[in-house]
């Protein structure tokens, strides 16, 4: 029997296991969801928005439990108290918007003709979710898909595999019937096998791009309905007219927090040359200002990368950036609880250029590297200049002049003096090797569902 393991990167130890569904268990798992959808999609929407609202009211109840496992799982520091403001915060805006966002689009209801478009769940839907927020990322898909009348299954990552049984505790225990919303242990073949053989009709994967293309093969052929989240490297750019203060804040949060564990995390900055030298000096401080230690302990800011082999690909980049002439500024000393494991000093980079993996591809810790620009074309050419698309941070006084950049920036959303924050209201999407699809907003319900046309003649001659 394959088991599938958590081993927490607070103390290295197995933190907990389940065993994995065989490949006929999980297709009576699919059967089950698939029997069920009718009956829920027929349900009143108020009664599946106010169900799912329930779900949320009812895991913020278990914060007792859920926080200190969160920690132990991923290790994010206790301190931050989990992920319940955003998880709240997007939770209730697709239930504010569901009615608007599922009405149908009215063509025609004259004598003669209703004419009409309406919006129809896809059916069965399958949501792989990642560990860096799992819990906000999947509850990007699972709200609006159970509001629309989709039934849902969820297999979470192995190393947040306690999530997935949580949230399925916290939606049942409220009325959401059991084969509406599952949970699933699965490795990566029955992963793929189910996939294959059309099991679903829309499946949500944030994870790598390698995942990525996994899934897509998985579906190749099979027509079923895809949304994909996937890598990033997120350029901040900071003008010659931005407020100082409030960018090194906001951007070495971006590249820090969570261990640099973000989807939309900053991964590289460009300056202005007017403004370089005072940027670093700030950030380079903002940094150092981090206690790194046990993220149980309530006085720790940061906390161990979620797994040793995450840390090593960091230190990976950033030695070979060093070896091609990049300079590291934040002194490790003050971080003397980094163990050349999981526990990662955070680190700065300057002297840096795109010739350098640490530039290019996804670190995912909490390492940037800062580059001097003249012009807002330089800064444009460098920030597209990424197999990646997902944010991109602008920072100015000036609106038009950031919008102007945006509209040339290959990405899927623009920020202006704002960087590392999911706005529930618009689409969370990506470009490039980030995927496609999108998630939240009205799009992302009707991403969730399909369109069916109706073209009723009242009346013939």
């Amino acid at each position: 029997m394959t088991m599938i393991t958590c081993v927490s990167p607070v103390n290295g130890e197995v933190y907990a296991e389940r065993p994995a569904l065989s490949l006929e268990a999980a297709k009576d798992v699919v059967d089950r969801a698939r029997k069920a959808q009718k009956d829920w999609a027929r349900r009143p929407l108020e009664d599946r928005v106010q169900l799912v609202l329930k779900g949320v009211a009812r895991l913020n109840e278990m914060a007792d439990v859920v926080v200190p496992e969160l920690t132990w799982q991923m290790g994010r520091p206790i301190k931050y108290g989990g992920e319940y403001r955003g998880f709240n915060e997007r939770s209730n805006y697709v239930a504010s918007i569901a009615a608007d966002a599922l009405s149908p689009l009215v063509v025609e209801d004259s004598a003669n003709f209703a004419r009409r478009i309406e919006r129809e769940p896809h059916g069965v839907v399958f949501v792989i979710a990642p560990w860096n927020y799992p819990y906000m990322t999947a509850i990007n898909t699972i709200a609006p898909a159970l509001m629309a009348g989709n039934t849902v299954i969820l297999k979470h990552a192995s190393q947040t595999l306690l999530v997935g049984e949580r949230l399925v505790q916290a939606f049942v225990e409220v009325g959401v019937p059991a084969d509406v919303f599952q949970n699933v242990f699965l490795d990566h073949a029955t992963t793929s096998a189910l996939i294959a053989a059309g099991s679903f009709n829309f499946v949500n994967f944030t994870g790598s791009v390698e995942g990525g293309r996994s899934i897509e093969r998985a579906a190749a052929g099979t027509f079923t309905s895809l949304g994909l989240e996937l890598g990033g490297k997120d350029p901040g750019y900071v003008m010659e007219d931005a407020d100082l203060e409030a960018a090194v804040d906001t951007l070495m949060d971006g590249a820090t927090f969570n261990s640099g564990q973000c989807c939309c995390g900053i991964e590289r900055i460009y300056v202005h040359e007017s403004l370089y030298d005072a940027f670093v000096e700030k950030s380079v401080a903002w940094v150092s200002n981090y206690k790194l230690g046990n993220p149980l302990d309530p006085e720790t800011t940061l906390g161990p990368m979620a797994h040793k082999r995450f840390a090593k690909v960091v230190r990976e980049q950033i030695a070979d950036a060093v070896a091609k002439g990049a300079k590291a500024l934040v002194d490790p000393k003050l971080f003397p609880a980094d163990d050349g494991g999981a526990y990662l000093a955070p680190q700065i980079l300057v002297n840096v250029d795109h010739s350098m993996a640490f530039m290019r591809e996804e670190t995912f810790g909490p390492a940037v590297g800062i580059m001097k620009v003249k012009s807002d074309a330089e800064a444009l050419e460098l920030m597209n200049d990424s197999p990646y698309g997902l944010t991109a941070s602008l920072w100015t006084k000036d609106v038009e002049r950031a919008a102007r950049i945006g509209r040339d920036i290959e990405t899927g959303t623009v920020f202006m003096n704002r960087a590392d924050y999911l706005d529930p209201a618009l689409c969370w999407t990506g470009v490039k090797e980030t995927g496609r699809g999108g998630s939240l907003s009205v799009i992302g319900f009707h991403n969730l569902t399909r369109p069916k046309s109706y073209h009723l003649k009242k009346v013939t001659a």
